[in-house]
């Protein structure tokens, strides 16, 4: 990496071709920013003193040809937006002091090809606009083109009489960074960009996979799949948490599909890169290395099943799933809230190769049948998951597709990080746990779930449309029967936090009702603030709760025993 300090001239000039690679995202910059640019022009020209524009990332592209107008060919990694509003800017301010020739020796390759080359969503617009020959508005109403918008505004709002080319030439500063062709863009971007838009894994790879010459290939294997049409286009940029961090459906997914490829044994990565395939950070970069050292550089071992896998996992990936109801049989609906509404991401990829690979659905349900069971358990006895991508991933490698295979590699996990708790473990999970709010509404919830009548008069709402109560509230103390000692109180604190103590209503009581007396809090206080009765009524995991005239610690232990019966007989590990 080499970084200095450039002139817009030592950036752009009459030999090099910047090229905007070809799938880039739209130039995108609007009012606001055209009129801070052009203030702060005018204000170097009144200073005659530098002034920094931002820093532009420049990687080695492609060679020229014979025919070709340029010596050198850089790629624009970061700062396509301050290249093409500077270039635009240049070019108005030039017609308007009738120095076109200036703009032509300054910025052209031979004085004939603008020196920057937008990609496939600018490149008409910004060619039109740097072929102009005199500073008028042009007619913007069919494309809507933010291009044109830019070439209008400086068309207007240019006063060149406070401007001057050579002065904004002589003071507009950049820092240029040239990056080799082995050097990793995304993370340089990341870096230097760390609070702004990052660079996404799914642009990098589009940009990677195709080119000008592929466009027909992109059209059949991205386009077709990820920009069909704008229903296709919002699903792939849904942004899901996983771990402490969001990433949009596109990214998960190519990082579920390069795990499937990375775990087929007929490529033996070598431990080093495996360890390096691992970094979602790099991903990008991985994909590239996979293919240039395993695939001798044939990007069609990869692309050929992309299509296929992304339909695949559009079909079965739903996150909407969380905000509606969900069926008793265990399948991929269910897995859906176990993996978006409980955030357990590590699944999608066996889950996805799993789908992608069993025909019969009655199989597929049968694998999400003991998935669910599996991480339910451990969730009710909260132990780590920090294993998890391991694991499921071995089951890849391994090429599990069968629920027997799967059961028994499962019950032959005897390390603590991977092991299935057992049923007494299961029952002091249930008795002992103090679980985050999420996932103890989870486990209410899936067990809400199986065990409601078939015919119920209530709908069983979405995941997401419960919010967690505790029957006996943390601040009992202003309310309820205070205990004989401060030991009794510790104990009854503890055990309040516990999942016999904890239900899924649809409607959040109000303040007043939460913390209030186990009368109140079921019956309500009029209309405008209801109670247990009203906003509990017929879910199956509250039935036996709302008959009681007291709530104490003896009948926390007893629902808590209860809800372990259900989950014990749901989340079955056996054959």
């Amino acid at each position: 990496m080499d970084a200095r300090k450039a002139l817009i001239t030592g950036i752009i000039d009459n030999s090099t071709l910047i090229e905007v690679p070809f799938f880039q995202r739209k130039y995108v910059w609007n009012e606001e920013l055209w009129s801070r640019f052009l203030e702060d022009m005018e204000f170097v020209v009144k200073t005659n003193k530098p002034h920094f524009l931002g820093s532009i990332i420049l990687k080695e592209g492609r060679k020229p040809k014979q025919d070709d107008l340029f010596v050198e060919c850089r790629t624009v990694i970061d700062g396509q937006q301050r290249l093409t509003t500077f270039l635009i800017f240049m070019k108005v301010l030039c017609l308007k002091l009738n120095q076109s020739l200036t703009f032509d020796v300054k910025f052209k390759l031979g004085m004939t090809d603008i020196a920057l080359k937008h990609g496939r969503n600018d490149i008409d617009a910004f060619e039109k606009v740097m072929t102009m020959q005199n500073a008028v508005i042009i007619d913007n109403t069919e494309s809507k083109s933010r291009i044109i918008d830019s070439f209008n505004f400086f068309v207007k709002n240019i006063d060149e009489t406070k401007l001057n080319i050579i002065t904004i030439i002589a003071n507009a500063h950049f820092v240029r960074i040239d990056l080799d062709a082995n050097e990793d863009e995304q993370q340089i971007f990341d870096t230097i960009n760390s609070l702004g838009v990052n660079l996404t894994t799914s642009e990098l790879l589009k940009n990677y996979f195709f080119n000008r010459e592929t466009v027909a290939e992109y059209e059949d294997k991205w386009v077709d799949v990820f920009e069909k049409d704008e229903e296709a286009k919002a699903y792939w940029d849904t942004e899901i948490e996983t771990g402490r961090i969001k990433r949009a459906l596109i990214d998960i997914f190519f990082d579920a599909y390069f795990q499937i490829f990375i775990q087929d044994k007929k490529y033996n990565i070598s431990k080093e890169d495996g360890l390096m395939y691992a970094r979602l950070d790099h991903l990008a970069q991985s994909y590239q290395h996979f293919i240039s050292t395993y695939c001798n550089g044939d990007k069609n071992v990869v692309l050929g099943s992309m299509k296929d896998y992304a339909h695949c996992f559009r079909k079965i990936f739903r996150p909407e799933q969380c905000n509606m109801s969900i069926p008793k049989d265990f399948g991929i609906e269910r897995l859906n809230v176990v993996i978006f509404g409980l955030k357990t991401s590590t699944l999608i990829p066996y889950v996805l190769y799993a789908a992608k690979n069993i025909d019969d659905a009655k199989q597929l349900s049968e694998i999400c049948r003991v998935l669910e069971s599996y991480v339910m358990r451990r969730l009710v006895v909260h132990v780590s998951t920090k294993n998890y991508n391991n694991m499921f991933t071995s089951f890849i490698k391994n090429q599990v597709i069968d629920k027997d295979e799967l059961l028994a590699r499962l019950n032959n996990a005897n390390d603590t990080t991977t092991y299935i708790p057992d049923d007494s473990e299961l029952q002091k999970g249930f008795m002992d746990s103090k679980l985050v709010n999420l996932q103890s509404k989870g486990i209410i919830y899936l067990i809400e779930s199986k065990i409601r009548p078939l015919h119920s008069a209530v709908t069983l709402l979405g995941f997401n449309n419960y919010s967690l109560e505790h029957l006996m509230p943390k601040k009992w103390r202003n309310n309820w029967t205070l205990c004989a000692t401060e030991e009794e109180a510790k104990k009854r604190d503890s055990l309040l936090l516990t999942l016999g103590n904890l239900a899924i209503i649809p409607q959040a009581l109000n303040a007043s009702i939460r913390d209030a007396s186990w009368t109140v809090k079921k019956i309500g206080n009029g209309s405008n603030k209801p109670g247990l009765d009203l906003c509990a009524a017929g879910l199956t995991t509250m039935s036996t709760v709302l008959d009681k005239s007291t709530w104490d610690e003896n009948e926390i232990i007893k629902r808590s025993e209860w809800l372990y019966e259900q989950a014990k007989t749901i989340w079955e590990i056996k054959n």
